[in-house]
């Protein structure tokens, strides 16, 4: 249930294109905005200002670790993430029920506090772990938009190496199990299923409309292990078999690779911080951002990162820069809508962006503070300055998820 708020005066991010204009009034009634009375677009101000943008999504999450944060320092990807025996798995296997959804729940609460009104959560431990995380997001308001996993995989090595088992009884069941509680299904690699099994899992999400995603290329091994049994790679398998509607990472993505993303128009998380914090390269974000496929942000695993998109906003766009190598691109709304706009392409009726009529998802930024109030371009401000500290307020569907308690806006409008 929505609640009321009016600003006056303020700068508002506009439609699609995140447009900034000075906006005379802003109305949120119930769960939506009612009133918006745009002014003169305003790319930079002289003088302190509230600033309004589309409440942000982050579009992969694991926060089902968040309770071990920094445990997997040192750690390889396959020490730290890789089943069964990775870190991951045997720490997240210790943890009581109670302790671990206390853990996820101010997790959930902290994106909150960074202006994050949605995500996108590859959640382990099969539906026990679905079910864990929606109770979170139930408590929170948070929207978690949750993909599930096998507990635990039903092939052993010689079966994957065969590549010709599918799924049996027990393992559909389970299946069905997790897509009961979840809104869609992502193993952790295209490598953790045979080929039949992959089709079986499309045709039954296709049936119940629900979403799939895959990790796609995070190191050369996701490719190399997929062309030794199958002879295709993780990408082109994944397109071929599964159809995700997400593929994340892309970290080590040739010419050929990137094309495919692009013919297919492909949704693709980038996890820029989280690669870098396992020694991986850096995704090749500015030959994406030219290929065609729509491009999200992702703050990855809780144990390797805090999930604050303004974090990743700022890395990702530094990063972007330094691969165009010129002072010219990219623009840095192109990186803002990674996390407002472009989610639309991905999930339905989810917009990203502020228009009357539209849900009332949006942050208000505190442009008054010394770092913001002079701010000569506002889309880079946004990208690259702003801090949780300038987060006033963060509204889901009207309802605030988090409020400064500085700030008292909300009243009956």
């Amino acid at each position: 249930m929505g609640s009321g708020m009016e600003l006056k005066n303020c700068v508002v991010l506009h439609g699609a294109e995140l447009e900034p204009r000075w906006c005379d009034r802003l109305l949120v009634e119930g769960e939506t905005v009612s009133v918006m009375e745009l002014g003169e677009p305003c790319g930079a101000i002289a003088h302190g200002t509230l600033v309004v943008i589309p409440g942000l999504y982050n579009s992969h999450t694991h926060m089902g670790d968040s309770c071990l944060p920094d445990g997997a320092t040192g750690m390889t990807l396959e020490q730290g993430f890789f089943r069964p025996d990775g870190y991951k798995y045997r720490e997240l296997a210790k943890q009581s029920e109670a302790e671990h959804l206390r853990h996820i729940t101010a997790h959930l609460q902290y994106m909150a506090r960074t202006g994050t009104v949605g995500h996108i959560d590859f959640r382990e431990q099969g539906e026990y772990g679905s079910r864990l995380l929606r109770q979170a997001s139930e408590a929170t308001g948070v929207r978690s938009v949750i993909l599930g996993q096998f507990n635990e995989l039903p092939f052993d090595a010689a079966a994957l190496q065969a590549n010709e088992a599918a799924l049996g009884e027990g393992a559909i069941a389970q299946l069905q199990r997790i897509l009961a509680v979840a809104d869609g299904f992502s193993e952790s690699t295209m490598n953790d299923l045979t080929d039949p099994a992959w089709v079986q899992i499309r045709q039954i999400t296709e049936s119940q409309h629900q979403l799939r995603a895959i990790h796609c290329l995070e190191n050369e091994g996701y490719r190399e292990v997929s062309l030794a049994v199958t002879g295709k790679g993780d990408l082109e398998r994944a397109i071929a078999l599964f159809q995700p509607h997400l593929v994340i990472h892309a970290t080590v993505a040739n010419e050929a690779e990137i094309a495919l993303m692009g013919a297919e128009h492909l949704n693709v998380a980038l996890n820029l911080r989280a690669n870098c914090n396992l020694g991986l390269p850096l995704a090749p974000i500015a030959q994406l951002m030219h290929s065609g496929a729509n491009l999200l942000l992702g703050t990855d695993n809780g144990l390797l990162n805090s999930p604050n998109l303004f974090a990743e906003l700022d890395f990702t766009y530094k990063m972007a820069k330094s691969q165009f190598a010129d002072a010219l691109r990219p623009n840095p709304v192109e990186i803002l809508k990674m996390a407002t706009s472009n989610i639309r392409y991905l999930l339905p009726n989810t917009y990203g962006y502020l228009g009357v009529g539209l849900p009332a998802d949006l942050v208000v930024l505190n442009f008054h503070q010394p770092h913001l109030r002079a701010s000569r371009h506002l889309i880079a401000s946004i990208v690259t300055r702003v801090t949780p500290a300038d987060i006033l307020l963060t509204l889901r569907h009207g309802t605030p998820l988090y409020q400064s308690p500085d700030y008292a806006p909300l009243a009956a409008a």
